[in-house]
């Protein structure tokens, strides 16, 4: 008898979390690296929000709490879908959980079954897929076209859809892409899932309110509205207010879907952090300039990261609408050997050669299912952002 699950030997360990480590390590060491991995804001938690959790420590506020959410959380929740996406739920059809991750993961814990099929467009956030395969279902996955800046077509998602498809997962802005549907786009995509009511539509908005160039932000259910009674909607505090360490992630959805998911959650990690739950209610309702702040910065580091790249021999980078992140193509680089006489046979390839030879840190395309590419998150300095593209581009002019 095995000891350990057949189900983990379907499922890889996170090649984002593994190149965050690889980078503690060799700076542990004394390596000079600039880490471009980790897709988390460098900017400090607002003083408004940590005050609330200061004071809900102080209030005593440091109990077990409902499983899947305090009522005040739930309500901000609430409000915030009704402000910003013209959607109206009520406190029993919201689901809080440990991080946007674990809302994901018991929604499909809770509604996979053997057989059952999740389309994904690729390329893809890392962890979907094997949330997925842990979950007993199968990955069906959609190339992104890099000519829209890695979306799909209405045409490919109805020829990915069979019988046995259980969820559309769809993430916009994207990680890795940072690409974003617009209104339109959107429609054409919800269209073609009117068509086919025996699919459900899980939406990961976490980087709603990372947008540029005065991109309008829409989410499926929203634009249309015979989406609402299948659709679970994604979202969390990690990215936009700088809250990833807190670890709350929130949708909204059926009755039905939100109870599944709270049995799921009652017999994993229990209620999300109380302290975590207080900031993430101050978080809601409190002010909401230092987003635009914050947009601001992650614009300028995009358009800085984006002309680096595109200055690169054998790199094309498209200007993503949405998030903090690039996914550049260097089909132009594979096949080629580096200074350091390593060849570059795969975007992996490029990227390890990339850390050893240059001292930054990327994350290969080939872990986001589409390739060849690679993902930079430009969630740091300026500063560290302009030296990176430096050494990129010193080692794009050493292949030969």
């Amino acid at each position: 008898m095995a000891f350990l699950s057949d189900t983990l030997a379907r499922v890889k360990p996170s090649p984002t979390v593994a190149m965050t480590g690889k980078v503690a390590e060799l700076r542990a060491e004394g390596r000079d690296v600039i880490g471009l991995s980790a897709g988390e804001p460098d900017f400090d938690t607002p003083e408004s929000i940590k005050d609330a959790a200061k004071a809900a420590i102080d209030a005593g506020r440091t109990k077990y709490t409902a499983v899947d959410g305090i009522a005040e959380l739930k309500q901000a929740i609430c409000a915030k879908f009704a402000r910003e996406n013209g959607l109206s739920y009520t406190p029993e059809q919201v689901s809080v959980s440990s991080g946007g991750k674990q809302v994901l993961f018991n929604a499909l814990m809770a509604t996979l079954n053997p057989g059952d099929e999740v389309v994904i467009p690729t390329p893809y956030w890392v962890s979907y897929p094997d949330m997925v395969l842990i979950g007993g279902g199968t990955p069906v996955f959609v190339p992104g076209d890099p000519a829209t800046g890695y979306k799909i077509s209405p045409e490919a998602l109805e020829a990915a859809i069979t019988p046995n498809t259980k969820w559309f997962l769809f993430n916009s802005p994207s990680n890795p892409s940072g690409a974003a549907y617009s209104r339109e786009e959107l429609k054409a995509l919800t269209e073609v899932l009117m068509r086919h009511p025996h699919v459900w539509v899980m939406t990961d908005d976490m980087y709603e309110h990372l947008t540029f160039d005065g991109f309008e932000f829409t989410t499926p259910a929203q634009v249309e509205p015979g989406l609402y009674e299948r659709t679970l909607t994604v979202n969390g505090v990690s990215k936009a207010y700088a809250m990833t360490g807190w670890r709350i992630g929130y949708a909204a959805g059926p009755k039905e879907l939100i109870a599944a998911m709270r049995k799921v959650q009652s017999q994993s990690t229990s209620n999300p952090c109380s302290i975590s739950q207080w900031a993430a209610v101050e978080a809601l309702n409190g002010p909401q300039d230092f987003i635009d702040t914050f947009r601001t910065a992650f614009k300028r580091r995009r358009d800085l990261v984006v002309a680096g790249l595109n200055a690169c021999p054998g790199i094309s980078c498209p200007t993503p609408e949405g998030a903090f992140y690039v996914y550049p193509s260097i089909k132009d680089c594979i096949g080629k050997t580096s200074a350091g006489g390593r060849k570059i046979e795969s975007d992996e390839d490029f990227a390890n050669a990339l850390l050893e030879e240059n001292n930054v840190a990327v994350v290969f395309g080939a872990a986001f299912g589409l390739s060849p590419n690679f993902r930079i998150s430009y969630a740091t300095s300026d500063a560290a952002l302009t030296e990176a593209c430096a050494r990129i581009k010193a080692f794009c002019e050493g292949l030969s």
